[in-house]
């Protein structure tokens, strides 16, 4: 099961209120929730609101709404709130930390809930929204990706979009909130959203976790908004007792629909039937619930090991300047990319914990891509020779000539990071001239992997640009040199921007073969998940658009007829973003086709997206996407990734 808390990032705070962060649970549109522990050791989850929207007057409205809501809503299944600031320069809330994977995550390690789990699911998720419901709030967002199967129950998160039933929501007008598939029908066609809402929701989320199913399918939003509205959901193999309760919640008309209550009442009715409980006369159905759940639920509790070593905090020496693993490896024909890391730490998937150190002449592409053990500040005795080094980068000087001193303002003199994640960061240029390198030393504050390629990558598309107005520049190299690593200054980047003619950063080795395939990265249900969440960004909306339009120009040249099992249009094929993990998904609803008519397509998706990727990136350093995958997905929902890369495997 993937782990739920990520490393902290660089900017992130140390403490927020009386806690101590030790990473990351998740980041969204109106904030970022942190890992962190009280005082006591105890586990609590933080959400901040970003510093861009602290400021605006009604993001801060919502927040604080949030906050009322949080505390007015209590009960089984439930989320407590444990302190909140709403006034604060960095407004906050924390609540108790949910250990274990959420309902998605689930369902795409193991497959669908059965038994015993699945009528707790059931009844504890009502008893929840019928608290909900009681304290006159409407959730809006009743998903897989926001119930957390814990060790003690599931439990119902996220009431950043919830809203009160009186009206005083604050809520952008116009604004639809909530997940394509998990939208009511009325919030489609109206926007009305109510907690008759919740409980459509809670059926297609209960069909869900009894088939592993979407119930209205998949594809584009408006593809499975029109299932919404007009189809009849699959709920094909559910239980007979809980198909009829599921039915009646999925009803088209919300008046049609039981209250999160009664439903409630059934299932831990029907729960007690599978349990062989029986439930005491004129019992609390929200207390008879928890109950219920509690000693009947059976999921087993998985420690995430990020909470007993927090990430950046480790104590004991660090070892030599590695590639970082994953996100890292693969960068040898090209591009350096150092990062220091802990003990045990490798290379790459397949590759060695260390390797010797080696020196290579400085011209040769395919470099040594790890450093042998020893400090993380390396040396050399004669700067002229060999790989670039702190010996060297410290020989180097400020600009003198024509040439050098247009070199800052030619990769430019703005923001080189997004100012709010990066708000410290500096550099310094300067230049070795008998070694032909260029320095871009930088500063403020640590970069992480994805930041250090984009500092390449535009000092790269620089110093190409001075080629063209300076023909004799006598330099071929550019190094990249963090100065604000806790253990010293180190060198992160180092290639040959004249051979490197696309300015590529890919952390795929571009001398890779042509099998589409990054061996260092793998694409995720998760990402597809949210990849299917409709996008509101222009420039990913046009670069889709672009890029179905691409792929189906091409390939309906073997396709002329609608009747063809290979035919391809935008009902069964759409392209989609997963912001947190900076990869664009490209995906076909055909499982019917065989493995070559699979592989034709993917290698025309991929090499059209790789080529839609690196060519934003080349033309705004503010796009975020480096990675691509394709898949086919089945009619269960899930991919078959079929191809996946970077943006530089490819020509643009």
């Amino acid at each position: 099961m993937p782990t739920r808390v990520h490393p902290a990032r660089p900017g992130d705070p140390a403490r927020i209120g009386p806690y101590r962060i030790i990473g990351r649970l998740g980041s969204g549109g109106m904030g970022t929730v942190h890992a962190a522990l009280d005082p006591e050791g105890r586990r609590v989850a933080v959400k901040v609101i970003h510093a861009a929207q602290s400021d605006d007057d009604e993001f801060r409205a919502r927040f604080r709404r949030e906050v009322e809501v949080s505390r007015r809503v209590s009960g089984p299944c439930l989320v407590p709130l444990l302190a909140a600031d709403t006034d604060g320069a960095a407004p906050w809330l924390a609540t108790e930390y949910v250990p274990g994977p959420t309902l998605a995550q689930h369902i795409t390690a193991d497959g669908p809930l059965g038994g015993a789990r699945l009528y707790a699911l059931a009844a504890g998720t009502a008893a929840a929204l019928a608290a909900v419901h009681a304290a006159g709030v409407a959730h809006r967002d009743v998903k897989p990706a926001n119930v957390v199967l814990a060790p003690s129950g599931p439990r119902v998160l996220d009431f950043g979009i919830a809203h009160a039933v009186d009206g005083t929501s604050v809520t952008r007008t116009g604004v639809m909130t909530g997940t394509a598939g998990w939208i009511s029908p009325e919030a489609y066609r109206t926007g009305t959203t109510s907690p008759a809402g919740d409980v459509f929701a809670w059926g297609a989320l209960i069909a869900y976790a009894a088939t592993g199913r979407l119930p209205f399918g998949t594809g584009a939003p408006d593809a499975v908004a029109y299932r919404v509205m007009s189809g009849d959901p699959d709920t094909a193999g559910m239980p007979d007792d809980l198909l009829g309760l599921v039915t009646s919640a999925l009803a088209k008309a919300p008046e049609d629909r039981p209250s999160a209550a009664t439903l409630a009442e059934k299932c831990t009715a029907l729960l007690a039937a599978q349990t062989t409980q029986a439930l005491p006369p004129e019992s609390d159905p929200n207390t008879a619930a928890d109950d219920l759940v509690t000693a009947q639920w059976d999921m087993p509790a998985l420690d995430d090991p990020a909470w007993q070593a927090p990430a950046g905090r480790r104590k004991g020496r660090t070892i030599a300047v590695v590639v970082g693993a994953a996100a890292l490896a693969g960068a040898l024909a090209g591009g350096l990319l150092f990062q220091a890391s802990g003990p045990g730490a490798r290379s790459s998937a397949n590759g060695p914990t260390s390797v010797p150190s080696s020196t290579v002449d400085a011209k040769n592409s395919a470099r040594a891509a790890v450093r042998s053990q020893g400090p993380a500040v390396v040396a050399e005795d004669d700067p002229g020779q060999g790989e670039a080094s702190l010996t060297s980068w410290k020989a180097s000087r400020s600009a003198r000539t024509p040439a050098e001193n247009d070199v800052f303002g030619a990769m430019g003199t703005g923001a080189w990071l997004d100012p709010i994640a990066y708000p410290a960061f500096d550099r310094d240029i300067t230049f070795h001239l008998r070694r032909g390198e260029v320095y871009i030393a930088t500063s403020g504050q640590e970069l992480p992997p994805a930041a250090v390629q984009e500092v390449a990558s535009t000092a790269c598309l620089g110093l190409r640009d001075i080629l063209k107005s300076y023909p004799d520049f006598p330099y071929h190299e550019y190094v990249v040199v963090d100065t604000a690593r806790a253990q010293g200054p180190s060198i992160v980047w180092e290639d040959d921007f004249r051979t490197n003619t696309t300015c590529s950063t890919s952390v795929q080795n571009r001398t890779a073969p042509t099998a589409g395939q990054d061996p260092d990265w793998q694409p995720s249900e998760a990402g597809l998940e949210q990849a299917r969440i409709p996008s509101t960004d222009r420039d990913e909306i046009r670069v889709a658009g672009g890029t179905v339009d691409t792929i189906l120009s091409e390939w309906q040249g073997n396709s002329r007829l609608v009747t063809d099992p290979n035919w391809l249009d935008n009902r069964n094929m759409s392209v989609g973003f997963a912001p947190e993990e900076s990869v664009m998904y490209v995906w076909a609803e055909k499982p019917a086709w065989d493995t070559a008519t699979r592989d034709r397509w993917a290698a025309l998706a991929a090499d059209t997206a790789c080529r839609a990727v690196i060519r934003e990136a080349q033309a705004r350093k503010e796009w975020r996407y480096a990675q691509y995958a394709v898949t086919i997905v089945d009619n269960a929902g899930s991919g078959t990734f079929l191809r996946w890369g970077s943006a530089g495997s490819c020509a643009a």
